[in-house]
């Protein structure tokens, strides 16, 4: 089984600014949040053989939480979203473009500087087709968009069904993987 986990809160997060390759530590509550995930993993029997992380220390640090005994792999696929020029901008006085774009993410392509979503798909999809030969659990920490074109990835007909979707901190889902062949994701609601 393959869990896909965002990872904990940061103070980006909670001051409601637009993070997509900044590096923030998580802060003491996504620390708590990473903590909990892993007792409510644990409880419901996952014993990760394999961790894959984002680079960035916020997931990074989740992955060591909720694993600690396996060492995680980064992967740069596994990487939020590229903001471009409006990283770190406040959610509530965001630019039109961008407003737009978040508006209706399937049918808006993003503002000039910012990846293009159907570029996150394509590579977070090839790295849950890499992996999905694994035995055992699979850990992947990552990020909310990236969360979010994995979601659309393993759906068919999403037609953007994910995208406007509310990924918490520390959301996790789980997608059962048998001979190689991907299912569909199940929302764990930890």
């Amino acid at each position: 089984m393959i869990v896909i986990v965002r990872h904990g809160q940061t103070d980006a997060n909670s001051g409601h600014r637009l993070l997509g390759r900044g590096n923030p530590p998580l802060n003491d509550a996504g620390a708590a949040q990473a903590a909990q995930a892993a007792k409510g993993l644990l409880a419901r029997g996952f014993a990760f053989r394999h961790v894959f992380s984002s680079p960035l220390v916020r997931a990074l640090r989740t992955a060591l939480i909720i694993a600690p005994d396996v060492p995680p792999v980064t992967d740069a696929r596994l990487i939020e979203m590229d903001m471009g020029p409006y990283e770190g901008a406040d959610l509530h006085d965001l630019p039109p473009e961008v407003r737009v774009f978040f508006s209706d993410f399937a049918n808006n392509p993003a503002p000039a500087g910012m990846e293009q979503l159907s570029d996150v798909v394509r590579r977070t999809g090839a790295f849950l087709e890499e992996i999905a030969p694994l035995e055992g659990d699979v850990l992947v920490c990552t990020h909310a968009i990236a969360m979010k074109a994995m979601l659309e990835y393993l759906t068919p007909g999403a037609n953007g069904r994910f995208w406007s979707a509310y990924l918490g901190n520390c959301a996790a889902w789980a997608v059962r993987s048998e001979g190689g062949a991907l299912g569909l994701p199940e929302d764990l609601a930890l």
